[in-house]
């Protein structure tokens, strides 16, 4: 008899349905179990986990020939999260559930040898496809179904055990569907494990220069001796970052369940990320891929922050593959078989020493680096990759009456109303243009229609690109900056203080 059960696979950031077709032959003379369909190792132990699993829940699974298809043929299948599908393929096969009660429902779950279904990665990109291919149930572990709730328009169907699943496909014991929960729109104050900008004592130029990365989502440069603040600096962004609306809290939270980094108990992604991978980090670990193309830190920090602290200290190689995303906001990993995009808009602040030692241009401790080991140092970072940054700012010291005062600054909180406020002009001008988050997001022809300049303006720019020399790339990304300063200034025109401080935040050549 011929079974068809409905399983997923997970190709890249999405699902595609796979369909478990077993054939039981009980005239066969040899006990066969075949899987066929491209299974890697995982899915071909999924033989004795799927036997196990049936006998210990006290069902039958007769010693004959059973043929197992994962249709598409050509899709290579990867992990045990077929199991639940080759099983109820199984009992339905050997007449053990009614056919009728497996249509138009996808099954989700890795077994264990007594029948329990235990988690499975992924579960949203899946049930997604599910609702995407007209399913209208999802039969999924019951520790992912808060997960899989998240996507509505389905019917969730948490499962404990293969007992219990049969006993439900035949209404002898009906599962209750699993409703989605009420989620608020994030968290008023500063998110868990963030810095709050009032604990920051001094930097107010610092945190002006991050204010306007936030109010446009710019990338930062931060330079300075050990010890200043940087870090600390770099932490505080996310605090500041306008709320995740619900489509971009339901992007982010997509991207976590294929990485299987989320929480079972409250798995919508509420905050913005924020991703500090080490400087030893690989290739691959920064930008995604591996022989199973996986999402990278690059990814992982899409709709929040990227923090590179020690950005001289990372391979070259390394940070020469940030080029593409923070122009284009997507990675495209090729392989031999194909391949996948995964998003990459991120907020990059990186952080470095301006020298070796750690010491040069400090007003305290002498720099012990000559001028040729400060230029190879500073060099690491590729003239093309820190044109891509919008924000150079040095970090300098804080005086000690600062650090010892008791007075607060601005918290994160009303800064980040003011960013909010920046952001909603921002969406009223894109109104109608797909793609558009933020004004660091606009391309060149959409610049010179939104990025309007006063006459003085126009002319104060236009001196500074000679004079500094800019090229057409930073002469976009200081008009971006510019808009965004005017965003945050409620001015609907750009004006010439609003260019001039914009220019500021440009490299500067270092004199030896």
């Amino acid at each position: 008899m011929l079974a068809i059960v409905r399983a997923c696979a997970l190709i890249g950031l999405d699902g595609c349905i796979v369909e478990v077709e077993t054939d039981f032959n009980p005239r066969a003379q040899i006990p066969t179990f075949t899987l066929v369909g491209l299974p890697d190792n995982a899915v071909k132990e999924s033989r004795e986990r799927v036997r196990a699993a049936i006998k210990n829940s006290r069902l039958q699974f007769p010693a004959k020939g059973y043929t197992v298809n994962l249709s598409p043929a050509d899709l290579p299948k990867h992990g045990p999260i077929y199991d639940l599908a080759i099983a109820v393929g199984v009992l339905a096969a050997t007449d053990q559930i009614p056919l009728t009660s497996v249509d138009k429902a996808l099954f989700i779950g890795e077994l264990s040898l007594d029948g329990s279904v235990r988690h499975a990665q992924g579960v949203m990109a899946m049930t997604h496809a599910a609702r995407e291919n007209g399913l209208t149930t999802v039969y999924i572990p019951e520790d992912d179904a808060n997960e899989a709730a998240l996507v509505g328009g389905i019917t969730v169907i948490p499962v404990q055990s293969l007992g219990q699943l049969v006993e439900h496909l035949y209404g002898l014991a009906p599962i209750a569907p699993h409703l989605a929960a009420v989620h608020s729109n994030g968290a008023n104050g500063v998110p868990d494990g963030i810095v709050d900008f009032a604990d920051i004592r001094g930097q107010e130029l610092v945190k002006r220069a991050l204010e306007i990365a936030a109010g446009g989502n710019h990338n930062v440069l931060l330079s300075g001796s050990p010890g200043v603040g940087k870090t600390l600096l770099a932490r505080a962004m996310p605090g500041i970052l306008p709320r995740l609306t619900p489509d971009e809290a339901l992007e982010v939270t997509r991207i976590y369940s294929v990485a299987d980094l989320l929480r079972g108990d409250h798995p919508l992604v509420q905050t913005r990320p924020f991703r500090a991978p080490h400087h030893t980090t690989s290739q691959a670990g920064l930008i995604g891929g591996g022989t199973l193309p996986r999402p990278g830190e690059v990814t992982l920090a899409h709709r929040g922050v990227l923090f590179l602290d020690e950005f001289t200290e990372y391979a070259a190689k390394v940070l020469e593959v940030l080029r593409q995303p923070i122009e284009d906001k997507i990675v495209t990993i090729s392989r031999a078989k194909g391949s996948l995009t995964f998003p990459a808009n991120f907020l990059l602040v990186a952080a470095m020493n301006p020298c070796p030692c750690g010491y040069y241009g400090d007003p305290v401790r002498a720099c012990t680096c000559t001028p040729m080991m400060i230029q190879r140092y500073q060099s690491k970072i590729s003239g093309p990759l820190m044109d891509r940054i919008d924000i150079h700012v040095d970090v300098p010291r804080v005086d000690y009456d600062k650090l010892l005062g008791s007075a607060r600054g601005e918290s994160s909180a009303v800064v980040r109303e003011r960013v909010e406020q920046a952001r909603e002009r921002q969406r009223m001008r894109f109104a109608g243009r797909r793609n558009l988050y933020a004004n660091a997001d606009m391309d060149a022809g959409e610049v010179r229609q939104l990025c309007v300049l006063t006459t003085e303006a126009r002319q104060l720019l236009e001196l500074s690109v000679k004079r500094m020399q800019l090229s057409a790339r930073a002469y976009h990304r200081v008009l971006k900056l510019s808009r965004t300063i005017a965003d945050l200034g409620g001015a609907d025109l750009i004006e010439v203080q609003h260019v001039a401080e914009a220019i500021q935040y440009r490299p500067r050549q270092v004199s030896m």
